[in-house]
């Protein structure tokens, strides 16, 4: 093991533009903080752009490419990633961009910052209150154990298969989310679901009517309801963290919701203390559906087999169905709605989605037949994501116990 320092290792490209770029409806993604991943990966979702013009006049030095590793060096810093595609981006300055040199294995490196330890010390490091900043001097002199290049290759190799594997569930759980958002707006949307031995139902003519509530046609045997019909209704919390009691439960707070997309992850939950007597109020259940109020107004989501003690934060409703057999029609109606102004209020600062809002939808109803086939096919499906997702909790795990031994020379991988 050699002790270098970071510099040594790797050339500064860039902490991104200083000067806010000029903004596009398209051309080349604008990254910010906020677009990486729990999982250490760019998200491209809700991505501001720049136009092209604007990225290829920048000097070469700001630009990202296959092989480096951007590092967020304010606020929620401490996230490494690694760029394994060709891809135009522009960054946010508070984004550094390292280029690990060709005597390094650059999955090395990531690997080295994502190590909980590395974090330790950069947290120690870092200065400010409110926003704390890790600066680029102080970065670029931060020393590392260092092995040789082929132990380097070894190390990588073993921990790229736990990630390879992680990456792998989380495919395949977003081809499941994708195909179950599809069956639900073929059935629901388009009304061909299957009727008469799998045949579709409006393709094969069967008879529409129309309904003058929400100003289109449905299948004849389809009622409308509100959707305050259907479920009941019910804020979060609103509690004081100075406040501790003797009961300790997880709690669903809105960037869960941001950083999920059909099930919460209550390995991901954070804890706090409350009074039972105040806690037992907004537990949530297994059929419970989970909207954003605000911060993504309208983002619906569910728990798959949640424990007793979560609840839920007051940025967040809680709908909970009169009937367990509409739980997962009426999430995937919502979820339609994300973003929408069918689901959003004025608030004084954000747009708010409210109780009344959410009341006043009207939503066609199925017959229970075509709700309980729907449900087969929805449960089998949201039972594999989320064993998937608890199986990738454990190679985390693995991977975050691993990582420190491997680091610093404590275990060795032999041939």
């Amino acid at each position: 093991m050699e002790t270098k320092k970071l510099i040594d290792c790797c050339e500064f490209i860039s902490d991104g533009d200083h000067l806010p770029p000029p903004k596009s409806d398209s051309g080349v993604p604008f990254i910010t903080i906020s677009n990486i991943t729990g999982q250490n990966k760019l998200s491209f979702e809700d991505t501001m752009f720049v136009p092209e013009s604007y990225y290829n006049g920048l000097n070469k030095n700001k630009k990202a490419q296959k092989g480096d590793i951007l590092y967020s060096v304010v606020g929620s810093f401490g996230k490494p990633v690694y760029v394994d595609y060709d891809k135009q981006m522009v960054f946010q300055r508070h984004i550094a961009i390292l280029r690990p040199k060709r005597n390094v294995n650059a999955r090395f490196i990531y690997y080295t910052m994502l190590n909980p330890q590395f974090y330790k010390l950069v947290d120690k490091l870092a200065i400010g209150c409110s926003q704390r900043t890790v600066t680029l001097d102080t970065l670029r002199n931060i020393e590392i154990s260092l092995p040789d290049k082929d132990i380097q290759d070894k190390t990588v190799e073993v921990l790229s298969l736990i990630d390879r594997k992680i990456d792998e569930n989380c495919k395949i759980n977003d081809n499941l989310a994708y195909q179950l958002k599809d069956i639900y707006n073929y059935w629901f949307n388009q009304f061909d679901f299957p009727h008469n031995d799998k045949h579709q139902y409006k393709t094969d003519g069967g008879l529409m009517i129309w309904n003058d509530k929400i100003k289109r046609k449905i299948p004849a045997s389809w009622e409308i309801k509100s959707f305050g019909e259907l479920c009941s209704l019910r804020n979060g919390i609103n509690y004081d963290k100075s406040v501790e009691g003797e009961k300790m439960y997880k709690i669903i707070n809105v960037r869960n919701i941001s950083s999920s997309d059909l099930i919460l992850n209550e390995n991901d939950l954070d804890e706090i203390s409350l009074p039972q007597k105040q806690g037992n109020k907004y537990c949530v259940s297994d059929n419970s559906i989970i909207v954003a109020r605000s911060g993504i107004p309208g983002a619906t989501r569910i728990l798959q087999k949640p424990s007793g003690n979560i609840i839920f934060c007051g940025f967040i409703i809680c709908c909970t169905p009169c009937d367990d057999i509409y739980k997962y029609y009426l999430m995937f109606y919502l979820k339609q709605l994300e973003g929408s102004a069918a689901t959003k209020t004025g608030g004084s600062i954000l747009q708010n989605v409210s109780q009344d809002t959410l009341s006043d939808l009207l939503v066609p109803i199925p017959p229970q037949s075509l709700l309980r086939k729907f449900n087969q096919i929805v449960s089998q499906s949201l039972e594999l994501i989320h064993s998937n997702m608890q199986e990738n909790t454990q190679l985390l795990k693995l991977r975050d116990w691993l990582l420190p031994m491997l680091m610093n020379g404590q275990a060795t991988i032999s041939d």
